[in-house]
Order: structure tokens, then sequence, then C-alpha cells
């Protein structure tokens, strides 16, 4: 596929974004029915058409904005964004081999993979980096091999060890957050790092999604949407920072709502990696606000459905109850009921 990318975005004050008509036609729009509660919607990862399915992970047009954001998150608060406990090395080396070698795959005129033995040559055009390094030597890079290789990877990643017969969170890179602290969950369970969502873990969801994360198999990669919403094109909304855009949520009227409001969907294509046995646990956001969403009139009379008859539980934990209200009523004017 031909790449191109935006090369002047910002997701932060002043905020510059914005989907082209191609990348708001491959949205990832999570609705399949009129109302929503969670099930464990998880399903094998294949490869299809020519949208975010097309590929092991997916590259949009966001993606130098997105990783210029990453690198100045690191640099503003070192140690809150990137985690991992030592013994996570190993697994490490998986995730920067899996990404190196679906980018260099899939994207062939942008991204480029050299091996001879255990030198390789890492090219990254978008970024301008070109790399020798000895896979396997993490003095041989400039930074823990997660890290350099995330940082050039659109969506946060965590790496999740089996032990016990449960995952455990080993390794985070999380810049692009909805309301947790990867620096909190560092060593949690599946069940303790869950345990926030409501109704969830009353309906088995999780103990279920356990059960299939566990019997994930090495090249059989499966993937799940997750979705909520935020204010603002913001990608960063975590604990840590909710100083920063906490207080965006007052600001939701109906007659903004369209502009202000984003429907934030994460693709989640989770693998089982080859030497470690670990699981790799991408987040890769989209965004889209309401007003570039209701131009699809299916998903606009989705949308009202969905918002509208949203779980309370559900409107809390999303972090919507301040503006819940204003984006119905703005919903509302795309509901055309009579279809």
């Amino acid at each position: 596929m031909q790449l191109e990318v935006k090369t002047d975005e910002s997701f932060r004050v002043p905020y510059r974004f914005s989907n082209s008509p191609e990348a708001l036609a491959r949205f990832p729009f999570p609705f399949p029915d009129d109302s929503y509660m969670y099930s464990v919607n998880l399903e094998p990862h294949v490869r299809t058409g020519s949208g975010v399915f097309a590929n092991a992970f997916d590259i949009d047009e966001h993606y130098v904005g997105e990783c210029a954001d990453r690198a100045r998150a690191l640099a503003e608060q070192p140690g809150v964004h990137y985690v991992s406990l030592p013994h996570m090395m190993q697994a490490q080396w998986d995730v920067l081999e899996l990404i190196m070698e679906s980018y260099a795959g899939d994207f062939p005129q942008v991204f480029e993979l050299r091996k001879q033995g255990a030198q390789w040559n890492w090219v990254n055009r978008l970024l301008g980096i070109d790399d020798r390094f000895t896979f396997g030597d993490p003095a041989s890079l400039p930074m823990e091999p997660f890290e350099y290789i995330s940082r050039q990877a659109q969506g946060d990643w965590v790496l999740l060890e089996e032990r016990d017969q449960t995952l455990y969170i080993g390794a985070g890179m999380t810049t692009e957050r909805a309301d947790y602290s990867i620096r909190f969950d560092l060593g949690m369970s599946w069940h303790e790092f869950h345990g926030p969502v409501p109704l969830a873990h009353e309906l088995g969801v999780f103990d279920k999604a356990l059960k299939f994360m566990l019997r994930l198999r090495t090249n059989h990669p499966v993937r799940r949407l997750n979705w909520t919403t935020t204010v603002f094109p913001r990608l960063e909304t975590s604990a840590e920072t909710l100083p920063d855009w906490g207080p965006n949520r007052t600001m939701v009227t109906p007659d903004n709502a369209g502009e202000t409001v984003h429907l934030r969907v994460e693709l989640q294509p989770l693998h089982r990696l080859p030497r470690s046995n670990a699981i790799v646990f991408p987040i890769r956001t989209y965004l889209a606000p309401l007003g570039e969403l209701v131009t699809n009139p299916a998903w606009g009379r989705r949308l009202y459905r969905v918002m509208s008859s949203l779980h309370q539980e559900l409107v809390d934990y999303k972090g919507m109850t301040r503006y819940h209200a204003a984006m119905v009523q703005y919903l509302s004017r795309f509901a055309d009921a009579s279809s």
C-alpha cells in the first residue's frame, strides 16, 4: 500500500488533528449493534481487506505525529511511560523482532530489515533511522530493545508474562494511556489490573478471556476492539496527567460536542512470543471526532443508540459522566429513528 503520513500534527494544545477521508473510511468503528455491553470479543487476527486488519500491525497517516508525541512524553516524564522488570529481556528481543519483521514485510517502502547472523541493520525512513546492532546484545542499542522499537511504533505496548496459570504485566511502553498508570500496574496479575472495570467481572468476561489468552499459540494471533471517548484529540490521558486533561470534560456542550468529543477506539492484536512465551498486548489507538463520524449516517444513528442506552456504570467508568448528556443531545440530531 502507498503510505502517506502527516508531518504537522499535535496531540496537545494547540491541537492539530483530523482524519483524511481515506483515514475515516478505514476507521475501526466498534459497534456492531445498537447497544453495548462487555464481551470477550476475541477473534483470530487474520489479514483481511485493505483497512486496519490488512497487516500484522497497522500504520496510518498519523504515524509521524504519534511518534513525536511519544518522544515528547518520554522526555517530559522519564520513568513514567516506559517500565520493564529486569527478567523481561528475552521478551524484549522477541517483540523487537516481531515489530521489525512485520513493519519491514508489510511496509517495505519505508522500513527495511537486513540480517547477517546476529548483525542486524534496521532502516526507518519515516523517522530517518538507519541503525546497526547485534541481536541479543543490549549494549549495541542506545536503550533497551523494547523501548527502542516501541518508540517507533504507533499505540501502546504491554508485555505479559505467564506464571501460575495467569498473566502478569512485565513491561510497558504507554504514552497513549486511557486513565491508567503502567507504573502502578507493573507486576499485577490479570485480574488485579482489570479490577476497576465494572460489570465485566460479574459477567465472567475476564475469566473467559484469560482462558482464551492462556491457550494463545505462537503464529496464531488474536485481536479485539475496545473503545472509550476523550475530549479533544489528546492521546495521553493517564492518571499522572489528569490535571492537564481532566478539566476539559467540563467544557462539552451540545453545540460543541461534534468538535470536542472524540471516539477513541483501541485495536488490540495479541501475539504469543516464541522464545520467552510472553504475550505482547498492543493497544493501537484511533481517534475521530463525533463530527467526522456522523458524516457516515449509519454510524451517526448507531452512535446515538449506543450512547443513549449505555449503562450508567459504564458511562462513569469510561469517564463520560460530565459530558454524556451533552454528547447524547448532540447525537440525537443524527438519530433518524425511523430507519
